[in-house]
């Protein structure tokens, strides 16, 4: 008899599945934004490998380069285990890798804002098979007899992987600056811009969901502290409904909500000054945050069920709101100051990840292998 804590060596890992289509998707959002001005230039997209090597780099661009490529080396080498391993798993994963970079770069070509180059996918390679290399060699220890996924096995049902990669990319989602704490998933003015460019008129979509007079200063606390609890609350039920009955729960908690404060502090205090590093702490996001942990503990031993369908409802309420109240002025103020240098490579994919972890956060939250979570 097979029980839900027997390792299955035979079985590829679904965490590293799901981790290298989340990492695929932010490598290729990163590369082709902010995906405006398309044209095509009458050339080769595969010219630039004729092309003799750029004049002018720096060594953190190559490094960056080989570093953001490592990942997904490792991550295609620890995909295909056990079923692909040793050096037929590198060549593999090596040979993706490349075409992964190559396919990157050919579309920049009909990017205007983007210039394809060889350097950069001869160094995305080379982090590529970097990957590949350490994912091959280290993938039974990483897999098979590593603590982490006996760890892993032991808190959280068996099919809870899709839901811890998105769990961990929660906290990563605080890095780009938002106009309110947790409040991920403003794509509304976005489409806005888009839709400007597209018709060559001025489009509001919040406007038309929303006419009427500015917002108060009050108004804006109410719906921060709206997006903050809910936000919040929508997280923090998504990783109780996958945890065993016997998990350390506040530990769980304790340490998502540690981890996304921190990662917001950090990021505040990169983008713009040291000073600012808790700028985002304001009466609307402490009263969120309180309100959020009151909900929290008072579901946090509710049915998997209910927890689950719960976190649907926040997360919807809390897209809802941040989604129909204009622009905060003072955030725009604030967001004047956004020193990017050389992480501006970094933008799009810290995007990426604040707008569409809701929506991958709901999608998981409606998946019926939920079902099997009860146990």
């Amino acid at each position: 008899m097979i029980t839900p804590d027997a390792p299955a060596e035979k079985r590829g890992s679904a965490v590293s599945r799901a981790s290298l289509l989340a990492y695929l998707l932010l490598i290729i959002y990163a590369s082709w934004f902010p995906f405006s001005g398309w044209r095509g230039s009458g050339l080769s997209p595969f010219i630039f490998l004729n092309t003799t090597m750029p004049q002018y780099w720096t060594g953190f661009d190559v490094v960056v380069n080989i570093i953001g490529y490592i990942p997904l080396g490792m991550l295609f080498a620890l995909a295909v285990y056990p079923r692909v391993h040793g050096i037929l798993a590198i060549l593999l994963a090596s040979v993706l890798s490349m075409l992964v970079s190559g396919t990157v770069e050919a579309v920049q070509t009909y990017l205007p804002s983007r210039v394809p180059s060889n350097l950069d996918f001869f160094t995305n390679s080379a982090g590529g098979f970097m990957g590949a290399v350490i994912g091959a060699f280290g993938a039974r220890s990483y897999l098979d007899e590593s603590r982490l996924y006996r760890l892993r096995q032991r808190l959280f049902a068996q099919q809870a992987s899709h839901g811890l990669v998105l769990l961990a990319l929660w906290p990563l989602a605080q890095i780009y600056p938002q106009p309110y704490l947790f409040g991920h998933g403003q794509i509304l003015p976005i489409l806005s811009n888009w839709l400007s460019r597209l018709l060559d008129t001025n489009v509001d979509l919040i406007a038309l969901l929303r006419p009427g007079a500015e917002m108060s200063v009050e108004q804006y606390w109410l719906s921060e502290t709206i997006i903050t609890a809910c936000g919040m609350t929508g997280a923090v039920l998504t990783l109780l409904c996958i945890a065993r009955r016997g998990a350390p729960r506040a530990l769980l908690v304790a340490g998502l909500l540690i981890a996304a404060v921190v990662v917001k502090a950090l990021a505040s205090s990169l983008f713009f000054t040291p000073e600012n590093a808790f700028v985002w702490v304001t009466p609307g996001a402490q009263g969120g945050f309180l309100i959020g942990l009151i909900m929290v503990s008072g579901l946090a031993f509710a049915p998997h069920v209910a927890q689950r369908r719960l976190a649907a409802v926040t997360l919807v309420l809390s897209l809802l709101v941040v989604n129909t109240i204009p622009v905060n002025p003072y955030f725009s103020a604030t967001l004047s100051g956004w020193v990017q240098g050389k992480f501006l490579n970094f933008n799009g994919a810290a995007q990426f990840l604040s707008l569409m972890w809701p929506f991958f956060a709901l999608w998981f939250l409606l998946l019926p292998s939920h079902k099997l979570n009860r146990q």
